[in-house]
């Protein structure tokens, strides 16, 4: 073998075997310091195992304190938690107790809806039934007027006269008095026949139609009743007659649709009138009504006023006359209790000091 690579295997395992060596020893030093670190470590926790105890002690004792603290503070809170919730549980109480009124306020009034609803629609079949035949829709119509007029105050035989015959012999349905013997008459059948139609239509075509006659027909109402005498001057009647629509709807729908038949009724003295508006037109009646009378009492106030001033003048004359009688009789009363009454006294007096004297000069034995 070349000397020169024995040479170098020699020296690679040398530095091998001083490597191997120097590693053995490093971890011999090693595990002296960790063993020596060991027994350090030991050695002081030994030592401050005393200092340890007595921090440990006084954080002990302070920890306590501080949980003592807290725990009153936790009692605190807790009591007050329990008061909050006492006044939560309180106001759910109030809550479910208000909810439960509140929830039977509901219900009744569900249920009175529901009663008002059956009523409604137990008064629509009645009006579909009323307008369906026009002698049901006329008794109809003097039914809802009667009630307008009962509840402005109206009083048959007192404020009004039902199917009186005027001189032609026509009968109005309602005759209102007036004072001045004045009269007005009101007529209560109107055409619903086609308007009813029209409600019923299948098409806008045949609704628009029948719209278009009833429209018709309300002007040849308006034309016919001014045909009936209903305003005669020779019997007091005012200038108009009132025709009654015993419906709003259809009142609106007249007006909506043809605003001129109003003025036209109007030029011929004819004035058109829903339920509300007779009942408006009622209540200005009855107050010019209570205004003549009251002005006519008035009048009569003032006739018995002035018949009443006369008498007290008289009255206060004969008074008067009486009280210088009375003054009079009273110095003469004056007189005889004072002069008249001294002097008479006087002579009485005389006339028992003459009598004592008298007694006094008799002799013995003679009295």
């Amino acid at each position: 073998m070349n000397p020169i690579i024995t040479f170098i295997i020699g020296f690679v395992l040398g530095l091998l075997a001083y490597y191997i060596i120097h590693l053995l020893r490093k971890k011999e030093e090693e595990q002296r310091m960790k063993d020596s670190f060991k027994a350090m470590s030991l050695d002081a926790w030994k030592d401050m195992i005393p200092f340890v105890n007595e921090a440990l002690s006084k954080q002990l004792v302070s920890g306590e304190k501080e949980l003592e603290g807290k725990k009153q503070l936790i009692d605190q809170t807790l009591n007050g938690m329990k008061t909050d919730l006492l006044k939560v549980e309180n106001l759910m109480n109030n809550l479910e107790k208000d909810r439960e009124n509140k929830f039977g306020e509901l219900s009744n009034q569900i249920k009175q809806t529901a009663e008002q609803t059956g009523k409604l629609q137990q008064t629509t079949e009645k009006l579909n039934t009323a307008l369906s035949s026009s002698q049901a829709r006329g008794k109809w119509g003097e039914r809802m007027a009667e009630d307008v007029l009962r509840l402005a105050g109206f009083a048959e035989g007192i404020n009004y006269a039902k199917q009186q015959k005027n001189e032609a012999g026509n009968k109005p349905d309602f005759t209102f008095t007036l004072p001045k013997n004045l009269k007005v008459n009101m007529d209560v059948k109107f055409p619903l026949d086609n308007y009813t139609a029209s409600l019923n239509a299948a098409g806008q075509v045949e609704k628009e139609n029948y719209e278009k006659k009833f429209l018709s027909d309300v002007r040849s109402r308006i034309k016919e009743v001014t045909t009936r005498d209903y305003i005669n001057a020779e019997e007091n009647t005012l200038d108009y007659v009132i025709v009654f629509i015993p419906n709003e709807q259809v009142f609106a729908f007249i007006n909506r649709m043809e605003p001129l038949i109003m003025d036209e009724a109007l030029q011929k003295k004819v004035v058109l009138c829903s339920p509300l508006t007779l009942y408006a037109l009622l209540v200005i009646m009855r107050q010019a009504i209570d205004n003549f009378k009251m002005e006519a009492t008035a009048s009569e106030i003032l006739k018995l006023l002035s018949a009443f001033g006369k008498q007290w003048e008289e009255y206060t004359g004969c008074y008067e006359k009486l009280g210088e009688k009375i003054s009079a009789a009273q110095e003469e009363f004056n007189k005889l209790v004072t002069t008249r009454k001294n002097k008479l006294d006087a002579v009485v007096n005389k006339i028992e000091s003459l009598q004592e004297a008298s007694h006094l000069n008799l002799p013995e034995g003679k009295e």
